[in-house]
């Protein structure tokens, strides 16, 4: 299994990191068939890839290759726990490695759990507010199947800031601490503002399965993340939030009714110039039909925002990337 590893060059690099770190500190633990399932729904996992996800934990406990990995998989990604933009990762694996190469991640995340538990609590982070965060592993899963139709994690590294303490879910929102880079930075202190370049900002996702982007939603998340990182990263001090979404593209406001929910937060934030104009037409396909790769032609037209993102594309347009910020 890691020869298939090393035949890739990009996941080659990545096995030379974990194999140059060293003995990890201790031995990756996974939960017996007997308690796998009750972690697994506090993670949020669909009921319907319960069953599956225990037996093939069996599968990799047997494996010593995919033991070795998983031990140092875990151990690299919480060794730097809490801290911004470290840690390391887990990448796509290869098709070779099938189901268990598709869901590899989630056993690693699961094998990082307690100390992830241990990190919340020392943070004095409530332990519903951990509990939701960490159950956006389960929501993967359920966007997995939407586009796949089989169980996995189509983006596996997303969930690492989660699990190093970067990411909180704080209801309809998360937020992810992180730092103003160079464009962002140099847009918010032309306009003014008292942040820039290397300050600490928020940095605001959006996730599906959650309900409407109404104001009102958007309000009280932004007012409970005020609170929450004041109280619990209270040596951060976090006056922006950035956010970087295909929401912020300039040219939805043309093409949808002025009181829609996505209109409306694009009007939140300040838009920022500097950043490459490249098309980006498969995430909003992606987020919006659940597919980026449905043809354009036969994407549905059921609902306003169905109907502004295809007929835009099946008119020769484009969507691209947009990055805007607002003062906390």
């Amino acid at each position: 299994m890691l020869e298939a590893l090393r035949a890739d060059d990009r996941l080659a690099a990545w096995l030379s990191e974990l194999e140059t770190a060293g003995e990890p500190r201790a031995r990756a633990e996974l939960p017996d068939a007997d308690d796998l399932p009750e972690v697994l729904l506090d993670l949020g996992v669909p009921h319907e890839d319960i069953n599956a996800l225990v037996a093939l934990r069996d599968r990799l406990w047997a494996n010593p290759e995919a033991r070795w990995l998983l031990d140092r998989c875990a151990d690299a990604l919480v060794r730097e726990i809490g801290a911004v933009g470290r840690g390391g990762r887990v990448p796509v694996l290869p098709e070779e490695w099938g189901e268990l190469g598709r869901c590899f991640p989630l056993y690693v995340y699961v094998a990082a759990l307690p100390r992830v538990r241990e990190y919340h609590r020392g943070r004095g982070i409530p332990d519903d507010v951990s509990r939701r965060t960490l159950a956006d592993l389960g929501r993967h899963l359920a966007v997995h199947r939407r586009a796949r139709g089989s169980r996995g994690l189509m983006v596996p590294e997303w969930h690492g800031l989660h699990f190093r303490g970067e990411l909180y879910q704080l209801g309809r929102l998360q937020f992810q601490r992180a730092v103003l880079g160079e464009r962002m930075g140099a847009a918010t202190a032309a306009a003014g503002h008292d942040a820039g370049p290397g300050d600490p900002c928020l940095n605001l996702h959006i996730t599906d399965f959650r309900g409407p982007l109404t104001p009102r939603a958007c309000d009280r998340s932004l007012a409970s993340a005020r609170e929450f990182f004041a109280r619990h990263f209270p040596e951060e001090r976090y006056r922006t939030a950035v956010c970087h979404s295909w929401l912020l593209d300039p040219q939805l406001p043309d093409r949808l009714p002025a009181d829609s929910n996505i209109v409306r937060f694009q009007q939140r934030f300040h838009l920022a110039d500097g950043y490459g104009r490249e098309p980006d037409d498969g995430t909003p396909i992606g987020f919006v039909f659940g597919d980026r790769e449905l043809p354009v032609a036969e994407l549905p037209r059921r609902t306003a925002l169905e109907r502004a993102v295809g007929d835009h594309l099946r008119a020769g347009g484009h969507w691209y990337g947009g990055h805007g910020w607002f003062p906390l």
